[in-house]
């Protein structure tokens, strides 16, 4: 067989994986559940408080994931098993999606434990799914490969959310809760189903572990590991300047997304037009995501991603001071112009500037890093509106944390990491 068709069908089962998780990613943790939790599941609870427990709800599924991430990460590195742990945390995700069909009216405690399942599962997979990016890509590839991904992910996220849509369309008011509840199912099902081409299709990557260490116990060799990795990097100076970046910038994007939704809610946006934009979100992305792939090969990654975090500025500036549901709409719809190729950049940007050898280790670093930056946004937003008795107030938070993160960024010097990776990855290779 045609070697070049071997590599598409690996590269395209693996943008895939992107089309079957954005699933949860639109339907429970951007239009649906944020929703549904305001007004079904927290029923009955004091103004303000549902936002609240929505807030603290997400902070306390990051910290999970973010404790669990780095160790798992460094384990799949040593067993070359990130494609196993990929199917186990997104098999983790798909069952807490589909047990949100049994929250319901008042439920919100149970919506809550639910939704943690369904996120650690979301957040860990991701860890594996995107450390296999650099063993499937070449360097040359990476941010078209990613772009593609997120594309995917939009399109498939947003065809589902339609679906959702049109349901909640042709079904009364008094019905909405429970169409609400079978979209969550449904989410399972597509994620489940979706799965199937990177578990066929993508090689698994190669172990990292010497013979040595092949008869020994995987925890304790990936706890050694990370130990040394802690100690050596300062010499990774400009990856810690971005991770630094990474902090900043995605905290501000992570809590744009989470809490958009339920805020809107509370100030009257009407529902259908919380999940109209949302879904109109997922299409207006999918040119734009390709749009920053071509771009980053014109002008770089680096230039692209500080263009997009331009535009979130601009968005949640409009966010603190809408009013109206057509406010709401021209922000959704601004929001998706730097979505998915701010992100996207991101993931082909840190791609490039570690050695694939340490592709977990590095991954699990980041997932600690967005995990821990995640619980802090949510959190916050959640205690200033608490104290300020204004919700929009918490995106005030969201401009200094985009400012302070594209201010880092500007201060990473690209080409010094990817040589830097190109001599630690030739070096890896060798002692191997």
């Amino acid at each position: 067989m045609d070697i070049s068709k071997i590599r598409g069908r690996v590269l395209n089962a693996w943008a895939m994986y992107d089309w079957a998780n954005s699933a949860f990613a639109t339907v429970i943790l951007a239009a649906l559940l944020p929703v549904y939790y305001q007004s079904v599941a927290g029923a009955g609870l004091p103004p303000g408080q549902a936002i609240a427990y929505w807030g603290y709800t997400n902070s306390i599924a990051l910290l999970i994931a973010a404790v669990l991430g780095p160790v798992l990460g460094a384990m799949a590195d040593l067993r070359g098993s990130k494609k196993r742990y990929l199917l186990r945390f997104a098999l983790l995700g798909i069952t807490g999606s589909g047990l949100l069909y049994f929250a319901g009216q008042g439920q919100w405690l149970l919506a809550s434990l639910f939704f943690i399942l369904g996120n650690v599962g979301f957040s860990a997979a991701n860890v594996f799914y995107d450390s296999l990016l650099p063993h499937i890509a070449k360097t040359h590839e990476l941010d078209r490969v990613s772009a593609r991904g997120f594309a995917l992910g939009y399109l498939g996220g947003g065809l589902l959310l339609a679906v959702d849509v049109a349901l909640l369309a042709f079904s009364p008011p008094e019905r909405h809760p429970e169409v609400m509840r079978l979209a969550f199912l449904l989410v399972a099902v597509w994620w489940a189903a979706f799965l199937i081409p990177l578990w066929v299709y993508v090689p698994e990557s190669p172990a990292q572990a010497t013979a040595a260490e092949r008869g020994q116990s995987a925890f304790r060799l990936a706890l050694a590991r990370l130990g040394a990795t802690f100690h050596d990097l300062r010499r990774y100076r400009q990856v810690l300047i971005f991770l630094l970046a990474l902090w900043l910038y995605t905290d501000a994007i992570g809590t744009i997304t989470k809490m958009a939704a339920i805020v809107g809610a509370e100030i009257g946006i009407q529902q259908t037009t919380l999940i109209g934009t949302i879904l109109a979100i997922q299409f207006v992305a999918i040119p734009f995501s390709f749009l920053f792939g071509r771009l980053a090969g014109k002008i770089g990654a680096q230039r692209v991603i500080l263009l997009g975090l331009g535009v979130y500025a601009a968005v949640t500036l409009g966010a603190a001071l809408m009013r109206s549901d057509i406010h709401f709409m021209l922000l959704g719809l601004g929001l998706a112009t730097a979505q998915g190729g701010t992100q996207a950049m991101t993931r082909s940007l840190g791609a490039r500037m570690i050695p694939k050898q340490k592709s977990g280790e590095f991954f699990g670093f980041v997932s600690v890093l967005i995990k821990f930056a995640g619980i802090v946004g949510p959190a916050l937003f959640g205690l200033v509106a608490q104290a300020s008795g204004r919700s929009q107030a918490g995106f005030g938070v969201v401009l200094v944390y985009l400012a302070l993160g594209a201010w880092a960024l500007t201060r990473v010097r690209v080409d010094e990491a990817v040589a830097f990776a190109a001599e630690e990855e030739a070096r890896l290779t060798a002692g191997g």
